[in-house]
């Protein structure tokens, strides 16, 4: 199963991990991802469309324009690329302003856009391509008695009119993911909630405030980890949390994983071929706990 990958800014600096381990275990499922040859910015919600959305359009119309010359589904690791790039797809076949403005924009950088992409997140991939059965086969280290709370945060399955792949209020791809590793998944009310995303710069402390929540909530329900597919959240709730943990004189010390880590590990991988050395909360406890069904 080939794809047309999109890295996005976010996988090629601050969230490497998620790349790597994804890149690890394709290796098992038959999965290959072609690079978007001088792909750029995916047109960030937060960043461009908030300043010009226009320009936002413009530039998530030339990564799917490069895609369909490809001839292949794009796939990408990143929430905030996923409804970026599906949000301008749609737009581009629903709307034939956008689409003639756009047009005009990329045709001078000698591309056009016929609006045969499908966009596609990489936990989608797994769920409904790979499929729980082909995952469950290839665990070698089954997850029994592992805690898993996981988080898919508010872009990857809404607004549903994006693209649907699961419920956009009571998602379940990840949860039987999880399950088909061989865990159990901690139920908790907070599995969509928004992290803070980007508020982190311009207002820190509410953000921090957002993404106290679901990890607190995760501890009293007694998971062992957090499980998310999105860049954002994990830099949210795994690389600020010792931030929150001052500001609100709480403890948490909850590891946060990427979902390709955790099944990673349950392939048999070690940890540091899916970049659990990068993360911040130290994941040893999880490692730990895992490794000691091999004795």
């Amino acid at each position: 199963m080939k794809y047309a990958y999109f890295p996005g800014c976010s996988i090629d600096a601050s969230a490497k991990e998620y790349a790597i381990a994804a890149q690890a275990i394709n290796k098992y499922l038959d999965v290959e991802f072609v690079e978007i040859p001088e792909w750029n910015c995916c047109g960030s919600i937060d960043a461009v469309h908030a300043y010009n959305p226009l320009l936002s359009v413009s530039l998530a119309a030339r990564n799917l324009a490069l895609a369909e010359h490809m001839k292949m589904d794009v796939v990408t690791l990143c929430s905030a690329c996923f409804f970026t790039l599906s949000r301008a797809n749609n737009l581009l076949r629903e709307s034939i302003d956008t689409k003639e403005k756009v047009g005009k924009i990329i045709n001078d950088a000698g591309l056009k856009y016929n609006g045969g992409v499908q966009v596609r997140h990489y936990l989608d991939i797994l769920a409904n391509d790979v499929g729980y059965r082909r995952i469950r086969e290839l665990v070698k280290l089954p997850l029994k008695g592992l805690k898993v709370a996981p988080y898919y945060g508010c872009l990857i399955v809404r607004p549903s009119g994006i693209r649907k792949f699961d419920d956009p209020e009571h998602p379940m791809s990840m949860d039987n993911l999880i399950q088909a590793l061989g865990a159990e998944t901690v139920n908790y009310p907070d599995k969509t909630s928004c992290c803070g995303a980007s508020l982190v710069i311009t207002e820190e402390e509410i953000a921090m405030e957002m993404a106290k929540s679901p990890l607190m909530m995760a501890v009293n329900a007694q998971a062992d980890c957090i499980v998310t597919p999105c860049p954002m959240c994990h830099f949210n709730l795994d690389a600020k949390q010792r931030d929150i943990e001052k500001h609100f004189d709480v403890k948490i010390g909850l590891p946060v994983l990427y979902v390709t880590q955790l099944v990673g590990l349950a392939f048999g991988l070690q940890p540091k071929e899916l970049g659990l050395d990068r993360n911040m909360v130290s994941p040893s406890k999880v490692v730990e706990k895992i490794q000691a069904t091999r004795r």
